[in-house]
């Protein structure tokens, strides 16, 4: 039994990145039959990963009917977005205020923004090219930043919503960064919400979020309008690539 569950943990992860960083395109179909014979698996824990991911928001799944990576709507994105708007800003806002009270929990946030500094005097010394590929290394700036909210957020329930929203906001996340432009102004808004929390400024901490929450949903939508991301081929995974 563990044997199953450790196997059907790994076929989630890769399933699960896969979708998030749209290796796996919306619409996209999930043969159970394919991607055990694509992950060296049964189809028990590939039925397993795929009802997880269900859970989560990432997979539409029937019961009796072939599985496929959730579609991304402009209406979707328009709710999440509607709904992040009440939650992360009142977050950052949260952990501003106990940062005024007590310092110590400030120290990630410091980090942070000596780390995103260091990454705008190199992006900006790159060239066109060499932009374009920083995406993984900004990405992991910004992600580190959600986390430290997350953490330093004093309410348990609103750090645990925003937790649960995740896995859809990160698979955003890979439209809305969609180049060099865009990763520069959201940047300077990452920037803003950093030295707001750092200054203990809880409303401008609030209204950074909010700011930055609204830029990126109209990066999204430009981003979504452009693309077609609602249906997908059937899925066959390179295991080649890893």
């Amino acid at each position: 039994m563990a044997r199953a569950t450790g196997k059907s943990e790994a076929v989630y992860e890769r399933l699960k990145s896969d979708i998030e960083s749209l290796r796996l395109r919306p619409g996209a179909k999930l043969s159970e039959v394919q991607l055990g014979e694509d992950l060296g698996a049964s189809r028990t824990p590939v039925r397993e990963a795929i009802r997880r991911l269900a859970r989560e928001g990432l997979v539409d799944f029937v019961p009796g009917e072939v599985a496929r990576v959730a579609a991304i709507s402009l209406g979707g994105v328009r709710a999440l977005f509607e709904f992040r708007m009440l939650l992360e800003p009142r977050a950052a806002a949260s952990v501003a205020t106990a940062g005024a009270a007590d310092e110590r929990p400030l120290a990630p946030f410091r980090e942070l923004l000596e780390r995103l500094e260091e990454f705008d005097a190199s992006f900006r010394a790159r060239d066109s090219a060499a932009q374009a590929r920083s995406y993984q290394e900004f990405y992991e700036v910004t992600e580190a930043f959600d986390q430290a909210v997350i953490v330093a957020c004093r309410n348990p329930y609103l750090a645990r919503t925003i937790r649960d929203l995740r896995s859809e906001t990160v698979r955003l996340r890979h439209l809305s960064h969609s180049g060099p432009r865009r990763m520069l102004t959201s940047l300077e808004e990452h920037r803003a919400m950093l030295k707001a929390i750092v200054q203990g400024d809880a409303q401008a901490a609030e209204a950074a979020g909010r700011h930055h929450l609204a830029q990126t949903l109209q990066a999204l939508v430009e981003s979504l309008t452009g693309q077609d991301l609602v249906v997908g081929a059937d899925v066959h995974l390179d295991v080649a690539r890893r």
